[in-house]
């Protein structure tokens, strides 16, 4: 699918589902001319291993790999507990760095929501990691991941460009994240030639990615965003703005909040200021709640969700709490459910 549509670099949010099929997906990936560019990786959860494995060796050379947010709900912004916060990034980050740079990668830090998801700590985290001699850590700009950042962007995009591995592209609406527009297809968001021009003015001209990154039809949905990057490049130079391309996957609809203002940031204040995490574990475990009857944590409960055992090291506080409200928002890829109807009903 990714020859036919044209592509000739993959970035593979991978996961640890994945090992069985790692190699020969890596094969396939050779078969078809494709370079594996980068994987998707967190702090822990196992994945150090894939670093260490000799069969490593079978996957193309000179990947990135970006890493989500270490410290998620964790926002310290000066003074003592802004550096603390450093250091803590640091400590996650030099030891993934100093596996990847063994198998001949690089380590792209990952704009996944939190205080370390914020580019000017990614960059403070580089800076002290370079004193350290460790060299080989860079970032990956995502959009998707990029709401509250819109009105700084070009700032931004220059504190990070010495840094940048790639930037992936994303249909954008202001709070776009906070109204159920979080993931468009290019073309389909109000802001999209307005953040292509910045990016474009930002002087950076290095690798440009676009998201298959639903539950839907992944070919669909890498076309949707083709036709809106064909349609937006005219526009970028100049040029009239042909007629607007139909989306083949389903986009939501604008203008529709998903939730009252400020819904989300309330819940997490209350949690952080009364929460508690013990209470949390006992209601999780309770069975009339039914949790752990999909979702394993530690080693127990079900494989019909996704493990949340490592979701405080890679998920935002708001995507936990968006998770809890509105479980099918973001469905993870393999977890989906569908209704089979037979002929005989």
């Amino acid at each position: 699918m990714l020859e036919r549509l044209g592509f000739r670099r993959f970035a593979y949010d991978w996961r640890d589902e994945h090992k069985p099929t790692f190699d020969a997906e890596m094969e396939a990936l050779k078969r078809h001319g494709i370079k594996l560019q980068a994987f998707w990786l967190a702090p822990g959860g196992g994945r150090r291993e894939l670093a260490a494995d000799p069969r490593r060796a079978q996957a193309p050379r000179d990947q990135d790999r970006a890493v989500g947010d270490p410290r998620p709900g964790r926002r310290p912004r000066c003074g003592s507990r802004a550096a603390a916060a450093r250091r803590g990034g640091r400590r996650q980050a030099r030891p993934l760095a100093v596996d990847a740079k063994a198998a001949g990668c690089t380590i792209g830090l990952y704009n996944h929501g939190g205080w370390f998801g914020e580019p000017e700590n990614q960059v403070a985290i580089i800076g002290r990691l370079k004193e350290l001699g460790v060299t080989n850590v860079g970032i990956v700009y995502n959009l998707h991941h990029g709401h509250a950042h819109v009105d700084q962007l070009g700032p931004l995009l220059a504190l990070m460009k010495p840094h940048l591995l790639a930037v992936n592209l994303n249909g954008t609406d202001r709070d776009g994240d906070r109204h159920g527009r979080k993931i468009l297809p290019l073309g389909q968001g109000a802001m999209d030639l307005d953040l292509m021009r910045t990016i474009r003015d930002s002087g950076y001209r290095g690798p440009i990615g676009i998201l298959g990154h639903t539950m839907d039809d992944a070919e669909l949905r890498l076309k949707d965003n083709l036709d809106g990057l064909d349609w937006l490049l005219p526009q970028l130079e100049g040029k009239p703005a042909g007629p607007k391309p139909r989306p083949r996957t389903p986009v939501p609809a604008a203008g529709a909040s998903a939730d009252p203002p400020g819904r989300i940031e309330a819940l997490i204040a209350e949690a952080r200021a009364g929460g508690d995490a013990r209470r949390g574990a006992e209601v999780f475990a309770d069975a009339r709640f039914g949790c752990l009857t999909c979702h394993r944590v530690g080693g127990q409960g079900g494989a019909i969700g996704p493990d949340l055992t490592t979701a405080g090291l890679c998920l935002a506080p708001e995507h936990l709490v968006e998770s809890v409200l509105w479980p099918k928002r973001q469905v993870k890829l393999g977890f989906s459910a569908s209704v089979v109807a037979t002929h005989r009903g």
